[in-house]
Order: structure tokens, then sequence, then C-alpha cells
């Protein structure tokens, strides 16, 4: 575990509630991206998060510490996250690109600045977020955590607490199940 994170800890159950605020600036971003990649929509994701936090401070105390601050609070995530799609089954939101767009002005003219580029990469966004939606929570886990937010599969697997080989088939499985939602989404057009 990360000693600075092991020190904080224990400065928050001392009752030092600033430490916490340390945690929860250096991990809030991170989790963020991951739950908004899975839930697919801004606010869920900054509700889900907020609940993380609060779920982690008050179960603080039984952290054993035999894992990373960091591993235990991205189950905390990913198990709010699902609980969060359960309660709001049948509810689909694709605003996942909106907030891709920036008002900045291009720095050079590379083509990833050229008119139009910007617009396309939004409804890419779009379209594999739509797609992620598609899949099953089992499987939209383990291809966010993996590929989008590059972790390892050791930790996929102590976050979501299955063995590793559950982990590497939901992925194979889960890559397929994408590959075909895309190819048949370009085929319907």
């Amino acid at each position: 575990m990360n000693v600075d994170d092991h020190k904080l800890i224990r400065e928050v159950l001392r009752g030092k509630q600033a430490a916490f605020a340390v945690l929860t600036k250096r991990y809030e971003d991170r989790l963020f991206n991951t739950v908004f990649r899975l839930l697919g929509n801004l606010e869920d994701a900054q509700d889900v998060v907020q609940e993380t936090f609060i779920n982690a401070y008050l179960s603080l105390a039984n952290f054993k510490g035999d894992s990373q601050f960091f591993t235990w609070l991205y189950r905390i995530a990913m198990n709010t996250a699902i609980s969060h799609k359960r309660k709001q089954k049948g509810t689909l939101s694709f605003d996942a690109g909106r907030n891709g767009e920036s008002g900045l002005e291009p720095l050079d003219g590379s083509e990833f600045n050229r008119p139009g580029h910007a617009m396309e990469q939004v409804e890419e966004e779009r379209r594999i977020q739509k797609a992620l939606n598609r899949l099953s929570p089992e499987h939209k886990i383990v291809l966010v955590l993996k590929d989008m937010e590059e972790q390892k599969y050791e930790d996929i697997a102590e976050i979501l607490q299955i063995p590793i080989g559950t982990v590497r088939s939901r992925l194979h499985r889960a890559r397929l199940e994408l590959r075909d939602l895309l190819q048949r989404e370009d085929g319907d057009k």
C-alpha cells in the first residue's frame, strides 16, 4: 500500500478529516473517469463518485490495508455504479460526447486539428459509449478497467473480487461483443 495513503488513513481514523480530503483529491478524477465511462452520464457519475467517497469514509475503519487503498476505493465505486445502474434500469442516456467539445483553438496544423476532426471524434466517442451501454455490466466493467483505464489484470481481479482467469475470459467476450455491436451499427448505416 502507498505509505502516504496509509499515513493519511491513520490520520483520518484519529479524527483528522482534512486527511480524507487529501485522499479524495488524489483519487477523485481517476474514479470519475472510470465511473463516467461505465454510466455514460455526467450527473450520474458525479453522484456515484460522491457516494463512493461517503461510503469509503464511513467504512474506513474496516479497511484492512491488505490491498491498495485505491483498489479498495475502486471496488466501492464499481459496486456503487452497479447499484446505481440497477436502480435506473430502463433509463438510457447517450450524452457521453457532449463534454468532449472544447472552445480551445488548435495549437498546430496537424490532422487532429483540421476542421471537423473534433466533431468526428465526439461522434465516435458517442458511438462507442452507445455500444458500451449495451454490454452486460460484467463485460462493461472489465473492458473499461482494462482497455480504457489501463488497469493490470491482477488489479481488476482484486477490484472485482474475481479470479484473473475470469477477468481474462470476460474481457475477451466483451471485446468480441463490442466489436460485433460496432460492426452491426456500421452495417446499418
